[in-house]
């Protein structure tokens, strides 16, 4: 059984146009459940109590404030960040979810919450994961592929049953499709995996271990639109473009960007909230103490959408997508002048940047 999916597109210096600079973009794809996305935020927090996922219940932990792109109705998340500067994505997800076990979208929101790298949030999903599976490997065990961000390094997780296994990456660029993302190159692994996996049949042992391979779960994919090349060249409308070209190919849901500084800059956050980047404005996010979203891109209790997501369906694009779209350059030229005006400390400026921009937007739906 396919579960939530996305295809993910990574480009690192020296191709980014900004010096120390990771960029993560994906698009949701339309499988089982909601076709609806919800954009939450979630302020800091101590430990207080067990915390109940949609799967299970786990101890609790201080946590980091996150920003999440989530299926409507669903605890976990599918895309987001926090404020350490770590992103985190799932780009696939198969098989039936576990009765009282931690299932992906859980880990992707446990993961932001407790993770203030892109290395520590490999450890917290692959421990929190080990309660993840069955007893015992099989080609049916639960599958989840992870991609995680900050603004210095790239790291490939995929978890299958209790079995796990990471990659660094190390290329300039990466497009994913759904699928297992690590191959042949395994920089971490759960403990003696290649000896797990001959005894429970999937692996014969001959050859280089591909983890990927083993299941015929393939992720690579051709990079839509205008590949990466020249350094310093790659920046936020290139990444806008590639995950409009790849939703052209097929049905897209919804759309999140994150800009990673590795430099002590600040970060940003670009969610469109609605289905169909080709048709979609991104809207940015910036953490600050004081920061705020519209209520907009919340489903309310007892709903199945989100307001933002009922005005977008009744869009008459050809009236107003030129118009969106010039909003939406005028404001990745004012965020891109305010960033790199400013140090890394967050201003109160941005508090309600995202919230102003959704608001805005609406606008032209009524």
């Amino acid at each position: 059984m396919s579960g939530i999916c996305g295809e993910a597109f990574v480009v690192l210096a020296p191709l980014t146009a900004t010096a120390q600079t990771v960029i993560y973009g994906r698009n949701g794809l339309a499988g089982q459940g909601s076709d609806v996305s919800e954009v939450h935020f979630y302020p800091a927090s101590e430990a207080s109590g067990p915390v109940k996922c949609d799967s299970a219940e786990v101890e609790a932990a201080a946590t980091f404030s996150v920003i999440l792109s989530k299926p409507a109705g669903v605890w976990g998340a599918e895309s987001g960040s926090n404020e350490k500067g770590v992103c985190i994505g799932l780009t696939f997800s198969e098989g039936h979810p576990v009765d009282g076990k931690l299932n992906a979208t859980d880990l992707v929101r446990l993961g932001l919450e407790r993770a203030s790298s892109a290395a520590e949030a490999v450890d917290v999903l692959t421990s929190l994961s080990a309660g993840a599976g069955p007893d015992g490997e099989s080609k049916d065990s639960p599958k989840a592929a992870f991609v995680i961000c900050d603004g210095a390094e790239v790291w490939l997780l995929n978890i299958v049953g209790s079995l796990w296994a990471a990659q660094k990456v190390t290329s300039s660029s990466l497009a994913l499709k759904p699928g297992l993302s690590v191959g042949a190159q395994i920089d971490r692994s759960s403990d003696d995996l290649g000896e797990k996996l001959k005894s429970g049949g999937l692996w014969d042992g001959s050859g280089e271990l591909n983890f990927g391979g083993v299941f015929g779960l393939d992720a690579t994919r051709s990079w839509p639109g205008s590949e990466p090349g020249a350094e310093g060249s790659y920046g936020l409308a290139q990444i806008f473009e590639s995950l409009r070209a790849a939703g052209a190919d097929q049905k897209a849901l919804s759309s999140h960007v994150s800009v990673l500084s590795g430099g002590g800059g600040l970060s940003c956050h670009w969610f469109t909230a609605t289905p169909d980047p080709l048709e979609s404005v991104f809207k940015p996010f910036v953490f600050t103490p004081g920061a705020k979203i519209s209520p907009l891109t919340k489903a309310p209790e007892g709903e199945s959408q989100t307001l933002l997501h009922k005005l977008h369906g009744n869009r008459k694009w050809e009236a107003v997508g030129d118009l969106l779209r010039s909003l939406e350059g005028t404001c990745v030229d004012e965020v891109n002048r305010f960033i790199s005006e400013h140090s890394g400390e967050p201003n109160q400026e941005l508090d309600e940047l995202m919230k102003d921009c959704v608001e805005a937007e609406v606008k032209f739906y009524r």
